[in-house]
């Protein structure tokens, strides 16, 4: 018998909520846990998710391999969505009201007039993946193919944090664009053969070994397999994608996987299918040396180890979003300050974060409150948090995901 469980729903839509919970912590807020599925994957279990519960949802929907962080994006699942599956909570003292609300009512608190003046909202869509193998080579359409079916193009980063990647899982490795030379008669055969088993559209590209503490950036129209290590994403708030291998691991791939956001008139016109590849990203010849990136300090190393920390940029050159990683060494207090609001979720550790306690949780039942994630405000991220490690041992670790326009992302990789 199907496990049940209810729907979540939004449990107030009291604005009074919303202003209590930024006025308690000082324009910080705690958020719940966010968890999606996914039919067409198989999790890899080190989100921390309780093993009993990657299921919960009942195998027709899949197990459980993601958490997406300060979500203000509705899950694109089919029809069987929960309403607000995708959506990131924010909790106080027991109530909770949508981020999504939240901002779309009180958006100048949030993320200040001037974003929502630009961007009339978060625009970002940040999660965990985790996954026992690897993804189907597949793509994210541009905004112009994007737009043709009512959403919008979908770039993408990725960095492996090094404290969920305790184990490789299955393939530690991500196909990435097409061999040189590639073309188009060559990944047209590949579509032709959808249901004759491996359609072998990974002999045409290249798989790179994924390295923990590193990441990559993937603009839309490039294809990609996503390997087997915990990937941290930032991307824009789209949930659209075509598949173009048929068969991944012995499982087949339908053919609604790959036309889910195109068209319907063009949902067997092959030149549609390949005109959403972008070509010349693809068969870049240097594709690893210009989409491979390793952290970055935000300032020399020496004078933060003298006032205790560590930040590296682990996500930039895109004006689309970024991300930090902060470290805190044991026993230390700093403030930080930024020039944007940003959600964060804590990798290791336990202490402070302005009027918060947080710890990061070893195990997590779904529907269970935690204190491992916070969205700090426009105004409190440039008034400066205070961030404190309570660890006589053990250095606290969180990431820091950016929406579109931060200031001090870097545009460029250092030379």
């Amino acid at each position: 018998m199907t496990p049940q469980v209810e729907k979540t729903t939004c449990l107030t839509s009291d604005s009074t909520v919303i202003h209590e919970a930024l006025a308690a912590g000082e324009g910080v807020v705690r958020l719940a846990p966010c968890w999606v599925p996914r039919s067409f994957l198989m999790p890899g279990g080190r989100l921390k998710l309780d093993p009993r519960d990657l299921y919960i949802l009942g195998g027709h929907r899949g197990g459980i391999d993601e958490r997406w962080f300060s979500s203000t994006t509705k899950a694109a699942n089919g029809p069987l969505t929960a309403d607000d599956e995708g959506l990131s909570y924010i909790e106080f003292h027991g109530k909770k009201v949508l981020l999504k609300e939240a901002i779309e009512t009180a958006g100048d608190l949030f993320l200040g007039s001037d974003v929502m003046q630009r961007e009339g909202g978060w625009n970002l869509l940040c999660k965990f993946f985790d996954n026992l193998g690897p993804i189907p080579h597949h793509l994210h359409q541009t905004d112009e193919f994007a737009a043709r079916v009512g959403q919008k193009g979908k770039p993408e980063a990725y960095y492996f944090p090094p404290q969920y990647n305790f184990k490789d899982n299955n393939f530690p490795y991500t196909f990435m664009g097409l061999d040189p030379g590639t073309t188009r008669d060559d990944v047209r055969r590949c579509l032709e053969k959808w249901d004759q088993g491996d359609n072998g559209i990974l002999y045409h590209s290249k798989a790179y070994k994924l390295k923990p503490g590193s990441g990559w950036q993937i603009d839309p129209g490039i294809l990609h397999a996503p390997g087997s290590l915990v990937t941290y994403e930032p991307q824009v708030n789209s949930d659209v994608f075509a598949m173009y291998q048929s068969l991944v691991e012995g499982r087949t791939v339908p053919w609604d996987l790959l036309v889910k956001d195109v068209p319907p008139e063009h949902h067997h016109d092959l030149d549609y299918l390949l005109d959403m590849l972008d070509w010349d990203a693809n068969t870049d010849p240097e594709f690893g040396k210009h989409r491979l990136f390793e952290p970055t300090p935000v300032a020399p190393t020496g004078a933060m180890a003298d006032f205790g920390y560590c930040e590296k940029w682990v996500v930039y050159t895109t004006p689309h979003y970024s991300a930090k990683e902060l470290t805190v060494f044991p026993g230390r207090s700093v403030t930080i300050t930024d020039a944007a609001a940003y959600g964060l979720i804590l990798t290791q550790g336990h202490g402070a974060i302005g009027k918060h306690d947080v710890e990061t949780p070893t195990l997590i039942r779904y529907g269970q409150m935690t204190k491992d994630e916070l969205f700090v405000t426009a105004d409190a991220a440039k008034n400066g948090v205070e961030i404190t490690n309570r660890s006589d041992s053990e250095d606290l670790v969180l990431l820091k995901h950016f929406g579109p326009g931060n200031p001090n992302a870097p545009t460029s990789r250092p030379s």
